[in-house]
Order: structure tokens, then sequence, then C-alpha cells
């Protein structure tokens, strides 16, 4: 996908009608609006460009934001031969010519730095491909993805090439965008203050969306300045960025999780508007709603879970849209439940120390005695009954013989673990004078 800030060209610029998006690309790195923590001074390609000294890159970041700009005029600064492919139209052949006309300029003392955008969309022997090239300086490599380079680059590429993430243009960056487009354009765009914000809400971030939609704007024929409820009739809303198997899906399900754990109902009830505004099925959503009443609330607040699976049901029962509702009612309760994980960590505690101890057998007091022989090999031999104890308990041993007690759940001071806590002290208190009464 080409991007936004492509530069300019060559000396065969079409004569014809230009689109705004090319008329106002930048033609030096000066001219980048944004990304100030990749091009500044200090930063990772200030620095580079200052020594002279480029490294291979992966630029990672959201579509719009000068991805490909950037590759070109580094080719520009550098003077190296740019050679631009897409990961979604290039196949082996087309890939071995390529690096074969590289080869060729390399000989002849001249550089390339090969642009591929989508480079995640290349599977791993395609990645692969690129390591000698890149090793004996035939190509100086800059990949473009908007997806988490952990997640789909080889492991190989990325130790041999520099990571930078480019983010999504801020209002500001995006006002400076459109203030260019008006310079450019000779006319200031026909709305009003609320109606400009709206406009750049509307690009989400993305700089190439905002002047495909100035351009819009631009054309229309109005007397005097349009407000926000006209611009919105006119012009259709952006669609969210939003991938439900990618780094939205993941970024956005953890900012709701993390809301509900920080007990931030408003901003809950935000994040999970957004998923469902993006497309996210709701079964997704209470499945996870249902996990964190069980990991970040548990018997502080035994009915979350209950809530949860009552909403899930209505869900399902209702159907879209008033089964949200439901859902959003659970968000609200969760966020605003006392909070506890100590049956999650006490069920992980438990769950190593089964996994060390491997197969030690229960203390043969507490095994059942159903045959002859099993009770002449002690089993079941001292058993204290429960029920038959002062108090109802009696303080046996119930770990392997051995084994140091294990101390799993530790309940913390809130909601109903208050009380749980409360009783899990009386039981230790009970347990040690029993076993005080046992040694005297």
């Amino acid at each position: 996908m080409a991007d936004l800030f492509d530069t300019a060209a060559s000396a065969d610029t079409p004569k014809g009608p230009r689109p705004l998006a090319d008329r106002l690309r930048p033609r030096t790195l000066s001219e980048v609006i944004g990304q100030e923590q990749v091009l500044g001074p200090d930063a990772p390609l200030g620095v580079m460009l200052a020594s002279g000294s480029l490294s291979s890159l992966i630029f990672w970041g959201p579509p719009g934001v000068g991805k490909t700009t950037i590759a070109r005029l580094l080719a520009r600064e550098t003077d190296l031969h740019f050679e631009q492919i897409s990961a979604i139209f290039t196949g082996v052949p087309e890939l071995r010519k390529v690096f074969e006309a590289a080869k060729l300029r390399h000989r002849n003392g001249k550089g390339t730095l090969l642009f591929v955008d989508e480079i995640h969309r290349f599977n791993k022997a395609q990645q692969d491909g690129f390591l000698p090239h890149m090793e004996d300086g035939t190509i100086l490599l800059v990949g473009a993805t908007t997806e988490n380079p952990s997640f789909e680059l080889n492991a190989a590429l990325l130790s041999r090439s520099q990571v930078l993430v480019l983010t999504r243009l801020t209002l500001a960056d995006l006002e400076r965008l459109a203030q260019r487009a008006e310079k450019e354009l000779g006319r200031a765009l026909p709305l009003d203050g609320p109606a400009r914000e709206a406009l750049l809400e509307m690009a989400d971030g993305d700089g190439r969306a905002l002047l495909n939609l100035i351009e819009q704007v631009a054309a229309w024929k109005v007397d005097g300045k349009l407000g926000p409820d006209a611009l919105t009739t006119r012009l259709m809303k952006r669609a969210a960025k939003y991938d439900k198997s990618g780094d939205e899906h993941y970024n956005l399900i953890s900012a709701l999780h993390k809301s509900v754990r920080g007990s931030d109902p408003d901003a809950a009830l935000y994040w999970f508007s957004r998923m469902l505004e993006g497309g996210e099925d709701p079964r997704f959503l209470a499945r996870r709603l249902t996990r964190m009443a069980v990991e970040d609330i548990g018997l502080a607040d035994p009915q979350a879970q209950t809530i949860c699976l009552h909403a899930w049901e209505t869900y399902e029962r209702l159907g879209s849209p008033e089964g949200e509702l439901a859902l959003a009612q659970a968000v609200t309760y969760l966020a605003l439940a006392p909070k506890s994980n100590a049956g999650y960590v006490a069920y992980k505690a438990a769950r190593a120390a089964a996994k060390k101890t491997g197969s030690e057998p229960p203390p043969k007091h507490i095994l059942n005695a159903p045959t002859k022989l099993m009770e002449d090999q002690g089993y079941g031999a001292g058993y204290a009954y429960d029920h038959d104890a002062e108090d109802g308990f009696s303080g046996q041993n119930y770990f392997p013989d051995g084994m140091k007690r294990g101390v799993y759940y530790q309940p913390v001071d809130r909601g109903f673990e208050r009380d749980l806590k409360k009783r899990v002290d009386f039981f230790a208190g009970l347990r040690a004078k029993r076993q005080a009464k046992g040694r005297n």
C-alpha cells in the first residue's frame, strides 16, 4: 500500500490532475509531520544519519503515518537506489530479480535500499531469503508492518534490524497537515471550529485519510461555514481501525481487562464499547469478562462470576443489540467489585508444588481401607473423624508424609474474602493448638 508521504517523484511526474496527498508528499525528512521519536536529532534515525551509518530497519506502525515516505527519503539522504516491493504482490521469482539487480548495482558501487511493504506477509522461507543479501551488503532492508514484529517476523531477521515504532498522528499533527493542505489549495476549508475538530477526529490518526477527507470537503460548493452536524451528514465516518486477530484486538482487550482490574468503570465501558464498535464478537467479550471475575475478583465477590455467566446467557437469549447491555452491566459490576487474585495465586502455587513433589502418596491415615490387606498396611489407621472432634476440626495433617505444609491461599482483607480470612486464621489457630496438644 502506498504511503501518504511518498516523495515526489521523478522527472516524468504526470501533468494531469493529481490527488492532494500526492501533491503534498514531503521532499525532505524535515517536512515529514510527526514521528519526532524516530526522526529527531537525538532519535534513532537522526543519530544514524548524523553518523553516516544506516542499518536495516523495520517500521512498525498503523497506516498513513509515513512509513513509505521515510524509507524513500532515507534512500535520498544516503544516496542509495530506492527499490519498493509489496509482500502482497511479490513472489519468489520477483524477489530473485530484485536481488540480482541489487547485486549488479553493488558490483558497480551503488547500494540499494529495499523497502518491503507489509513485510509480515512473507512466510518464514521468504523472510530467510533476505538474510544473505543483508549480510553481504547487497541490500539495506527497510520493512514496514502494521503487525507486531515480535510475532510476525523471524528472529534472524529481527536480530539484523532495528525496530522503530511509528505512531498514529496526533490531533496537533493532523491540524498542521490540514493547514498545509489549505495552503496548497489556496483557501480555507468551509468548516467552523467544532466541525474542523470533528474532521480531524474522523481521520483517526491517519494522515492519508485526512487528506482524502479534506479533498472531498474542499470540493463542496457551500455558502458560509458548515457545523459538525452538516459535516457528518455529508461525510461517512471512517471505520475504526480494528483487526479481530491482530494487535488492536489484543491491545484493546488488555485495556479493558486492566481498566476492570483498576476499578475504573468508565474506562472499562469505553474499551468494551471500542471493541464492539470494531466488530468484536460479544461472545468473546462474555468469555473474557467471566475470566476477569475468576482471576481478578475471585472470592472477594463470589457473585461476580454468577453475574458474568447470567450476562453471557442473557446475550445468547436476546442477541444483539439488547444483549450487549447485559454484558455492559457485567463490565460495570466487575469494575466496582472488590478485587482479589488470592485464589488465582493459590491455584498456581499449588500446581507448582504438585509438579515438584511428583507422585508422593497421601498420608496413610486419610486413605480408605476397603480390604484386609490394606488395613494391615495401616490404611486409615489413626484417622480422626472431624465431625467428632472439638469445633468439628481435628487439625490432622493432610499433606504427604515428610512434605512441609504448604500455605497457598492467603485471602485479602477486602470484600467477602475478609470473612474468609477470618476463617483461615481461625483454623490456623486451632491447628496450632491441636498440634501443640499432640506434642504434650
